[in-house]
C-alpha cells in the first residue's frame, strides 16, 4: 500500500531536505579549495539553516490542516510521489553525497539539481499548508531560484 503524507509530515520532509542541504553544503566547504566556491557553499549551508527555522515555525500550523482537493488524497499523492524520488528526503543524505564528489564543477551539478528538486518540492508543499503560509513557502521558493542562480553564475566562472 502507497504512503500518503499528512501535511505536517510534508512539512518535516522539507526540514530533511534542508537538514540534507546544509550538510552538503558544509561537507562541501571543507573539501574545496577554490576560495570562491568555499564561499558559495557557506552561504548556501547558511540559507538552508535558515529555512529549516521557517520551516519548523510552519510545522506548529499544519497538524490539523486539511487542503482543499479534486478527490481524497489529491495532493498528499502528489507529494508522495514527488518525495518518493527525491534523495534529500532521505535522512543523512547530504553529507554523505558531498563526501563522494571528487570535483568542483561535480558538486555544483549536484547542487543545481538539488535546488531544482528543492523548488518542485516546495511549490507542492503550498498545496497541503494553510493559505497564510504561502507567503512563506513563496519566500523560500524564491530563495531557492537565487541559489540556482548563484550556482549557475559558478559553474560559468570555473
Amino acid at each position: 500500500m502507497v504512503n500518503i503524507f499528512a501535511g505536517s509530515e510534508i512539512v518535516e520532509l522539507g526540514i530533511q531536505i534542508e537538514k540534507n542541504g546544509r550538510d552538503f553544503y558544509n561537507t562541501l566547504v571543507r573539501q574545496t579549495k577554490n576560495q570562491e566556491t568555499k564561499r558559495v557553499f557557506k552561504y548556501l549551508a547558511e540559507e538552508e539553516e535558515k529555512h529549516i527555522e521557517v520551516f519548523s515555525k510552519i510545522l506548529d500550523s499544519v497538524h490539523k490542516y486539511e487542503p482543499p482537493e479534486s478527490y481524497p488524497g489529491e495532493y498528499f499523492a502528489y507529494m508522495n510521489a514527488l518525495a518518493r524520488d527525491y534523495i534529500f528526503t532521505q535522512k543523512d543524505k547530504g553529507e554523505e553525497i558531498a563526501k563522494k564528489t571528487k570535483r568542483d564543477r561535480e558538486a555544483i551539478d549536484l547542487g543545481i539539481r538539488f535546488e531544482k528538486d528543492s523548488i518542485l518540492f516546495y511549490q507542492g508543499m503550498k498545496k497541503v499548508v494553510p493559505e497564510y503560509d504561502h507567503r512563506v513557502v513563496d519566500g523560500i521558493i524564491a530563495q531557492e531560484q537565487s541559489h540556482l542562480q548563484q550556482l549557475s553564475d559558478l559553474k560559468e566562472d570555473l
